[in-house]
């Protein structure tokens, strides 16, 4: 068992966020990673856009990654031992790119009530302050969920562009990982990302979220595969693991997926973006 320690889960309670957790060799990171390359150049356009989201319900290399022992003993400590997955998503930012990620706080948008879930931030390249890491503006998941602008900027990541205004940059904590590591942080820490300034394209891989079963979609529905436990609950749309690559049930399937999470994105919305 890799689950966190008790100074880890003090750590996660009192700050939001615990970071770096060892998952993966820089080799297995690198192995993830040439999927994502292999699906660009063979099926190009796939993975951009809303095709970002749900990569793990076409590719059998990363739904292995979703139920990586040593990343749910980690989220166990969390939300428990009956275990979803909600969604993944990737964030790629490419050098010579303006991408970048306003502050914000997950459980702004995403309907998953109680809040007894978590994310997981996996690196499949190095990730810090040159290539725009994630900062987190440490204690705010104890605070009320705080109003965000709908700005829509064009090169935020994010589906509105939702921003907290205000956030002081000195007091955010960069979240610096190494290829292979993760971070799990909290659905209400604010948190965002600067631009990559590196050469080199800035990959993270997104489990959002690790679910407990007793957590409900209150705005939609949400496509989950059973990680570990029970689900007793029955709240969700179940998914099926993936066999093999660019299967054409699941092809169909993800669409599904990313049609009701879009709607949930921008639910009440009269815009909206391209994510």
């Amino acid at each position: 068992m890799s689950s966190l320690s008790s100074a880890q889960i003090k750590k996660y309670n009192a700050e939001g966020f615990i970071a770096p957790i060892d998952v993966f060799s820089a080799q297995e990171a690198d192995e993830i990673k040439k999927e994502i390359e292999f699906i660009e150049k063979k099926w190009p356009n796939e993975l951009e856009g809303i095709g970002r989201n749900y990569i793990h319900l076409i590719s059998p290399k990363f739904d292995k990654v979703c139920h990586n022992p040593k990343i749910l003993d980690a989220v166990e400590s969390i939300v428990g031992k009956n275990i979803l997955v909600c969604g993944t998503t990737l964030f790629i930012k490419n050098p010579n790119e303006k991408g970048f990620v306003s502050f914000h706080q997950d459980a702004k948008y995403i309907g998953l009530e109680p809040h007894n879930w978590v994310t997981a931030w996996v690196a499949l390249t190095d990730s810090n302050e040159k290539n725009g890491c994630m900062k987190m503006w440490t204690g705010t998941h104890k605070n009320e969920i705080k109003h965000h602008n709908q700005k829509f900027d064009e090169n935020n990541l994010l589906t509105r562009g939702q921003t907290i205004e205000n956030v002081p940059i000195n007091e955010t904590t960069p979240v610096i990982l190494k290829a292979g590591q993760m971070s799990l942080h909290h659905p209400a820490i604010i948190h965002g990302s600067g631009l990559n300034k590196s050469k080199e394209r800035r990959i993270g891989f997104v489990i959002q979220s690790y679910i407990g079963t007793n957590v409900d979609q209150v705005l939609g529905k949400m496509y989950v595969q059973l990680a570990r436990g029970e689900d007793l609950f029955n709240y969700h749309e179940k998914a099926n693991r993936p066999i093999q690559l660019m299967d054409k049930k699941d092809i169909i399937l993800r669409k599904k997926a990313n049609e009701e999470l879009s709607k949930i994105f921008y639910l009440g919305s009269n815009k909206k973006g391209k994510y």
